[in-house]
């Protein structure tokens, strides 16, 4: 007999949930880098050439996943080296900081926040104001929008909200979610559909146990 599925939440920070399917879909997200050194057998991987024999060549421009990315990224050897994606770049920053809720993120990437984090396992000589300026900009986005993304999910009741999710972000489309899910459980409460409100096994067996010492 099959059993239900329980999504699994996404890793926090740098860390990745491999149990997560949010984790493992944004593994795939690319980065924007260059091979330091010649790949062998990773041509066809990284589409630049048609056979699994092939070698990417020393300087080669490369759309790398993040997964593989990770794995060929050591600090010791120069085997790839990563760029900044351009979402994360001073340009759209300062779009970000002007009016962050007209930005259609999920189009840009429909894992803003959670792949900004992860370009902090990438080594750079700028890393430091790199990993700053991301944090900055991922939070002071995320407040922006957030209060929006309440506002909304509070106010579709029985409407289609494919239009008002369309703009987000993975993150941003699980707090609408859950802000549908109160708003849904609340009108069944107000109109007497909600289950009846019961003790938890942990309190009956406390109550019982007491009962039992008194009686003792």
């Amino acid at each position: 007999m099959s059993e239900a599925y329980f999504p699994v939440g996404p890793g926090l920070g740098m860390e990745e949930n491999f149990l997560s399917l949010d984790d493992i879909l944004m593994s795939q997200e690319k980065l924007p880098g260059r091979a330091e050194s010649a790949l062998p057998r990773l041509a066809l991987l990284l589409g630049q050439g048609a056979g699994s024999a092939e070698s990417v060549p020393e300087g080669s421009k490369l759309e790398i996943p993040l997964w593989l990315a990770k794995g060929l990224h050591d600090s010791k050897r120069r085997i790839i080296s990563v760029e900044l994606p351009k979402i994360y770049k001073e340009a759209w920053r300062t779009v970000f900081s002007a009016d962050a809720n007209v930005v259609d993120l999920h189009k840009m990437g429909p894992y803003y926040y959670g792949f900004g984090s992860q370009l902090l396992n990438f080594e750079n000589p700028e890393n430091p104001e790199i990993a700053q300026t991301i944090l900055q900009a991922s939070i002071l986005t995320f407040i922006a929008r957030f209060r929006r993304i309440m506002d909304s999910s509070q106010n579709a009741y029985n409407e289609d909200t494919s239009a008002l999710v369309a703009r987000l972000d993975q993150l941003e489309r699980a707090l609408f979610q859950v802000g549908q899910k109160g708003l849904n459980d609340f009108q069944c409460w107000e109109k007497g559909q909600a289950s009846q409100i019961t003790a938890s096994s942990l309190v009956q067996n406390y109550g019982k146990r007491k009962l039992t010492e008194v009686d003792g």
